[in-house]
């Protein structure tokens, strides 16, 4: 413990720290606007949204992504805490961005758009229980965060192509799934946004709750269990709050949060 608040406060001190958290601000109100914009028509087109979402997110994430780690996402953020990957600090003042963030995108596209607009709340679709709403929020949220460690882990061998993409991808994949169905937030900062320009906040409790929950078992599952250098101390870790590697567990460096395409080059023959 002693580790981490030593770590806090020499972070918190730094201009870099301070532009993550405005990236994370500017990339979630963008990724918002752009997103809700999609939903600013007479006629709902589901595959225009989903598009719209996915394609946000890659874009703003590849923006960002070198900045402050391309979260954009609670549910994200809390998956690289509770992996250790960030300090507490670090993620509260993230979310609390993000949160910012997606309600001044989302104040702004409704000071845009035609009157009538609904504000494109996440709300249970007809004849879908609010438990029914949670738990695909967690199953959306699982797949969307698993990709996340997936292509960020820098023991990831032999496969290249682009991050944000493959990020933005399993952002339109879950609204295809189930945009109809719980409306497919994946993200507590969008959910919010729309709840405050609509003033729906109809089972509001589920796209905070399932998202966050689904993040956390995904990157858990993830690091502790799926991931090339997964052992058992990794859980040890968690469970003891420790962040600093222990003597038993494999080095695996340090995750790469900044989600940038590497080449993996091979290991040149000694001679």
């Amino acid at each position: 413990m002693p580790q981490v608040v030593d770590k806090m406060s020499k972070e918190i001190r730094t201009a870099a720290f301070w532009r993550a958290c405005l990236a994370e601000f500017i990339g979630t109100l963008f990724f918002v606007f752009l997103g809700l914009g999609s939903t600013v028509t007479t006629a709902a087109d589901l595959v225009r949204i989903s598009l719209a979402f996915g394609l946000a997110i890659a874009t703003m994430v590849h923006c960002t992504a070198h900045i402050s780690g391309g979260h954009l996402n609670p549910a994200v953020t809390i998956g690289f805490w509770v992996t250790h990957a960030i300090t507490p600090l670090r993620a509260i003042l993230y979310i609390v961005a993000q949160v910012l963030g997606g309600i001044a995108g989302a104040g702004i596209l409704s000071g845009l758009a035609a009157p009538g607009w609904n504000g494109g709340p996440t709300k249970p679709g007809p004849g879908v229980m609010n438990y029914q709403a949670f738990i695909l929020e967690i199953f959306l949220t699982f797949q969307l965060v698993f990709t996340v460690f997936s292509t960020v882990d820098p023991d990831r061998k032999g496969f290249t192509g682009s991050g944000p993409l493959a990020i933005g991808l399993a952002v339109a994949l879950g609204h295809f799934a189930g945009i109809e169905l719980s409306g497919a937030s994946m993200n507590p900062a969008r959910s919010i946004a729309s709840g405050f320009v609509s003033g729906d906040w109809t089972a509001h409790w589920v796209y905070w709750v399932g998202p966050l929950l689904g993040g956390i078992l995904a990157a858990g599952i993830y690091d502790i269990i799926l991931a090339p250098t997964a052992n058992a101390s990794r859980l040890r870790k968690c469970v003891t709050c420790k962040y600093d590697a222990s003597e038993e567990e494999e080095p695996r460096g340090d995750i790469d949060l900044s989600i940038v395409n590497h080449a993996h080059v091979a290991d040149e023959p000694k001679l």
